[in-house]
This record gives C-alpha cells, structure tokens and sequence, in this order.
C-alpha cells in the first residue's frame, strides 16, 4: 500500500469512528457530578486512632456517604452487600472510615499483605480523589480486608494507573461478624492539592470477588473506571489545611558489601543521602535529593525478545515517580507501558546501557497554578569511565485546561547521558476529552507532534501523530496514527521504530450474553501496519480473538488468531547463533489460553502459542501458578519455553521465574524474587525486607546474588547485601 492510499485509508477510518460517536443527548455536568460527600471536621478534643474499628464516637457523628450502586455484573441494581463510607478532616490529614458489610464473613476474598500488590483479584476498597478539581489527574488509595493498601496515581486521562507511586500514609483493617471494616489516615503533606479549594473530585468504588461485584458511589456506568474522575463526585467541606512550613527531610544511611567473584574483587561501602521536599502552599512541590539511590527498587524482570526491537520496561524508582502523572505526553503514546514511542523516558537518568550511574543531585518540581499544570526535572549524573561523562539532564513539561476535560500542553527536554553535545527536544499536544457523548460515553481526541535535535542528526527530526479514541464498555475503538521521521532519535526519549508510519486500528466488541456460564464475552479485532516513509509496507499485524470469554466463576477462555508480516531489512538473531536472514516473511500464529479465578488459593494461568514464525515454526508454552496458603505466605511460579526451529537453526529458550512472599504484618515483609533463562546461564535472587514504621521510618535489607550454569554447576557470580535505612522528619 503506498503513501496516498494509506492516508486515504486512515481517514476513512477516521470518519467511521467519528459517525459511530456522534453524540446524542447530553446529559449536564450537573446529572453527573450531583452527588456530594460531607467530610466532618474533628474538633481539637477528638482523636483517631488507626486500628480499623471504627469506636470513636466522631465516626458516627460523621455522615455517611450515600450508597453504593452495582457497576457488575448487573449495572444499575442495589449492591448485594451494604457499604457505608465516612470522610473526616482535620488541619493536617484527611481520614476514612470504611464498614464493609458481606453476609457470608468466611467467605472474603483477601490473600495478601504486600505493599501495592494488584489488589483487583481480591475483596477491596477503592478511593480516587481529585485534589485540584482537573477532572484528569489524581490519586489512588485501597485497601483490603488484610491491611494491605495500594496507591497509585491517575494516568492516561484516567484510563490508567501508575501503580508505581508510593504515598506516606497509614491504614488498618479488621474483620467482624457482619463482615470488615478499614480505617485510612492520609497527611496532607503526602499530596499535592489546590489550595483554596472546599470541595475536591471523590469516588469510592467496591470489589466483591467471589461475586465478582462491583459497586460505585457515582457514575455507576460501566463505559467509565473509577479513575475517569470526570466523572466523579465531590468531597465538600474541605478545610484551610495547615501545612506548617510544608517541609519533608528524609535522609537516609546505605551500607553496602559487593562480591564480584569474576574479578575477585570486594567492596564495603557506607553512604548518606537526603531527600528534600517541600510543599508551597499545596499548589507546588518541589523535590531535592542529593546522592540520589535505588538500591530498594526490585530487579527488572527478565523476558524473552523474540523480535529485532528492544524490550520496553516500566520506571520504578521512587524520585521519578513522584508527579510522574504531570510529564505524560501525547495521547495515545503511552506512558509506562507503551513500546511505540517515550519521548520522556525517566529510566534514561541514572540507567546507560543497563548499568546504574550515580547521581550526584536530582530537583524536581511540580503543581499547578490556576488551569495550568507543570513538572520541572533536573538531575546531574555523575561520571563513570567508559560509559558516560558527567552530564547534566533536563526534562519540563506543562498544560493548560481547556473548558472541563480537555487540555493543550509543551514537553522540552535537554541533555544527553552520552555526552552529545546541543542534545534537546520540544514538542506540543492537544487533547479533546469528554465524558458525555450519547449521554454517558467517552470519547477522545489527541494530537501531537515533537523536534528534537541531536549531534550530527540529519534534517529528518521530527515525529507526530493522532488518535480517535472511543473506549466504552459495549463497543471499544481506537484509530491511532504516527509518523516518526528517520532521523528523530531523542536522547532522553524512547523509540525503539524510526523512519516509519505507523497505524493501529483497534476494535473491540463486549456484549454480555444471558447465558448461565458466560459473564462477557471480548471479540478483539486489533490492527497494525508500518510503512517506511516511502511508503513500502514494513509490516502489519492483525489479532483476533473469536473466543475470549469470562465466565460466572471468573475463569476465562481464549483462542486468538494472529497474520503477520514483516520484512526484515537485515539479518538479526533470534537466539543464539540462530540468525532470521533479510528478506520478507508472512506467519500465522494461533494461541489457546486459560487463566483460573483469582478468588482461588491456588490460581493458575496456562498459554500456549503455535504456528509459524518467519521461516519456521515456533511453541511457547507460558505457565503461572500461584499458591496462597495464608495472607501471611504467597508463592508464585512463571515458566515459559520457546521452542522451535527455523531455517537458521534450532531455537530452545527456556525462563523461570518464582516469588516467595513472606508478610508478617502489613509494615513488615520479605519478598524473595527468583529469575534463571538459559541465555545467560544464570540465575539471579533479589530479596528484600521491609519495615515500615508508622510510614515514616523505612528498614530495607536487599540482598542479591548471581550463580552462573557451568556445565550443570551453579557457580557464584556476585554478591551483593545493602542496608538502607531512611527516616521522614515532617
């Protein structure tokens, strides 16, 4: 397809998606957003102690929330089970008191403790505030019946989360007879919020497993997630909050011994460190840290690349995350998961070629004044000989809110943790938001565009692109666009394509059939296709899903077909010394794939891909088990071999992964993390303590160890045991 027929093709479907959402009527953002929670105001005398019962008499002066409304499986009805949500304030924090009734006690959902585990397969409860009434960003706060508490913040136009964010603050659960109860206690210096505000955007939203239930206080519509805080309710009678002179000190002590058996090398080291925030007024924050370190973030997982583009993974590190909502960019570019194209790409500092660089001092800040957001990130890495100089990086991003949803927005980024010298970047987006087509639909429109200038680049630098996006519960489509110009290479970005078009055209159709056994039933039609800039097709991609079915007990079922084609421009190896020649390839590949209910002790998913694979044929069997015995012991085990054989050569790539998870309280944890593939012939243990204490002292013991396979022979590698020990002083 050339370069003419294939715009024609994209506004065809452009104007498909664009009559498929016309709008009907429209309901006011008053119908909307008409609920409103009373938060009550503790009086000097009164006193919270976070326990999970909620016996001081302040809970029942406070009113409850009004209830909630089923979202699933049958939208619209009365909850199963009742749910009473109580909000209070005082100068400093904000608390909830949360009853969560159930008829059937014994049989919660609730296997684990862990700090920021998905808690979506078990019982829970949800709270998504809006602090500075955006209705685009905010925060994320659950709990479940075991104390474990989850936080995250709001991303993709909430259509996301970043599960990533970690927050300071405290919470209990307990059970009883009539079911469990949870008490939650944020300080408000944990969050950034708009000063002078009464009211912010509130939703609470609650998960029943073994029901597979949920149930929401506003907007009980299944086109929208609780995250879509558009659609949110309003906390009201928001206080003056005090905050002092808005100042968080964390300093922080690392002692660290490094084994390198291959070198016959040994190191012990003691290192300080200080991490600086501080609030003004609520509107901004702004960060500092000086010797800057990561050694309490868990090891990346390993996976298997099958492909001739690099692997894409998420930014974990604490310093990064903080405001990490603010420097989203583009529509339709993804954020932390998408392979396509980061300009922003935070793992960039600190990370060249897979080594860790240390950072000499790190600032950021972030907030917002009036409609306009912003976030400001400058960071001074420090030499290492044979892998970077000493570079100084630099990322700002803002955007202003146009009418309720919408906004228009810059990123700059400058710097190079190569050296290059003149290394920067720009670019614009827009986006169209609103959660009111045909009266209660999504609907989104992004466009963007980006110029970056590099040492010796050529003239073609610049990348842009669009989508259409109409992501509801019964009909899910998207039309996405990008062109990324050949000499487009931002240094502190990710692009793993250059030179290319490239379109996706996703369509997804999720009827709920009346049937005993079968909850929804997601028939899945997603399209990619590449072009050079001459036009040629590089490749494309069409997946289907004729069967993928969630059922009543809440296992699921899936069978996809999948037509590829790819031309190769030159040779590229696949596994070791197994080589896919250049040339032009067309592959069918098939999937059958089964994952169990999550309400399970023992839950399992089973996957096994077949077909063919450029010039030959390719299994991979995928297997997930996992074993929760008690909330206290969780172990999980992940093995997948790839096995096959082309015109190259055998293939034969075996990975195994398996976790041990030991939680004695919720603030008290060891989460033990094993990884072995027969690429490298090695395999590796990231063990980490957590203590938590009253969420502002942190205990972290890490330690990690490599052994290499010779000849059957596990032989040490390296060894590596740090003790960070960090202190917030508020």
């Amino acid at each position: 397809m050339n370069k003419k027929y294939a715009v024609r093709f994209l506004f065809a479907f452009s104007f498909v998606i664009l009559f498929l959402c016309l709008p009907g009527p429209v309901q006011s953002k008053e119908e909307i957003q008409s609920a409103e929670a009373q938060a009550y105001l503790i009086s000097q005398k009164e006193h919270i102690k976070i326990d999970g019962h909620l016996t001081e008499e302040l809970w029942q002066k406070a009113i409850p929330i009004g209830p909630l409304t089923m979202v699933e499986p049958d939208e619209g009805l009365p909850s199963t089970m009742k749910t009473e949500v109580r909000v209070a304030v005082d100068s400093h924090a904000i608390y909830f008191g949360i009853m969560c009734f159930d008829s059937e006690p014994d049989r919660i959902v609730s296997y684990t403790m862990q700090r920021d585990a998905q808690l979506r397969g078990e019982d829970h409860i949800k709270i998504v505030l809006d602090t500075f009434l955006s209705a685009r960003t905010g925060y994320i706060f659950a709990i479940n019946p075991n104390g474990a508490r989850y936080d995250g913040l709001i991303e993709n136009e909430g259509e996301g989360e970043n599960s990533q964010w970690d927050g300071i603050w405290e919470a209990a659960a307990r059970r009883f007879e009539q079911g469990w109860s949870a008490e939650i206690f944020i300080p408000i210096k944990t969050i950034r919020f708009a000063s002078g505000l009464t009211q912010w955007g509130f939703n609470v939203e609650r998960r029943i497993q073994r029901l597979q239930e949920t149930d929401r206080w506003v907007a009980p519509n299944r086109n929208f997630k609780v995250t879509n805080v558009s659609t949110a309710g309003k906390l009201t009678s928001i206080p003056a909050f005090q905050q002092g002179k808005g100042l968080t000190i964390r300093p922080y002590v690392l002692g660290n011994r490094i084994q390198d058996a291959t070198e016959g090398s040994a190191s012990t080291n003691i290192e300080p460190g200080l991490d600086i925030m501080k609030n003004f007024g609520g509107n901004v924050t702004g960060l500092l840290s000086i010797n800057t370190d990561f050694a309490e973030t868990e090891v990346d997982t390993r996976r298997i690349n099958l492909t001739r583009f690099p692997l894409f993974f998420p930014e974990k590190r604490t310093f990064f995350l903080e405001g990490s909502d603010i420097f989203e960019f583009g529509l339709g570019m993804g954020f932390h998961h998408s392979k396509d194209l980061v300009p922003f790409f935070s793992r960039r500092i600190g990370l060249v070629e897979g080594e860790t660089v240390p950072l000499d001092v790190a600032l950021k800040a972030t907030g917002r004044i009036g409609r306009f957001s912003f976030g400001v990130l400058d960071s001074l890495m420090q030499p290492v000989d044979g892998l970077s100089p000493r570079v100084n990086l630099f990322a700002a991003r803002g955007f202003q809110s146009i009418g309720e949803e919408s906004k228009l927005g810059f990123l700059v980024t400058a710097g190079d943790p190569l050296g290059s010298n003149n290394s920067w970047q720009t670019g614009v987006d827009f986006v169209y938001k609103t959660s009111r087509f045909k009266g209660n639909k999504s609907f989104l429109v992004g466009i963007w565009g980006l110029f970056n200038n590099l040492e010796d680049a050529g003239n073609d630098r610049t990348a842009l692109g669009f989508i259409i996006d109409y992501p509801n519960d019964l009909w899910d489509i998207s039309l996405n666009f990008k062109r990324i110009g050949e000499d487009y290479n931002p240094s502190m970005g990710f692009v793993p394509w250059r030179g290319i078009y490239k379109a996706n055209f996703n369509l997804v159709y999720k009827p709920r059939p009346e049937w005993s056994l079968v909850r929804q039933m997601m028939h899945e039609f997603f399209t990619q296709a590449v072009w050079d800039l001459d036009g040629h097709v590089y490749q494309w991609r069409i997946f289907t899903a004729p069967i993928n079915w969630r059922l009543e007990s809440g296992d699921r079922i899936e069978f996809n077909i999948v037509p590829n084609y790819e031309r190769i421009p030159e040779d590229f190896e696949i596994a070791e010394n197994v080589f896919v020649k250049a040339g032009n390839y067309t592959w069918w590949r098939y999937r059958l794939e089964f994952q169990s209910a999550s309400k399970r002790k023992v839950m399992t998913q089973v996957s096994w891909w077949f077909g063919t694979l450029y010039d030959g044929n390719m299994d991979q069997f995928q297997v997930q088990l996992g074993w929760r015995p008690s909330h206290h012991l969780n172990l999980a085990f992940e093995g997948e071999r790839n096995s096959g054989s082309l015109k190259g050569g055998d293939v034969d790539i075996k990975l195994a992964r398996a976790r041990i998870n030991l939680f004695f309280t919720p603030d008290l944890q060891i989460l033990s993390f094993f990884q072995y593939d027969n690429i490298t012939n090695s395999l590796g243990m990231n063990s980490r303590l957590r203590f938590t204490l009253r969420s502002l002292l942190d205990i972290f013991i890490v330690y990690n160890r490599n052994w290499l396979d010779t000849q059957g022979r596990f032989l040490s590698e390296l060894n590596q045991f740090f003790i960070k020990i960090q202190y917030s002083w508020r």
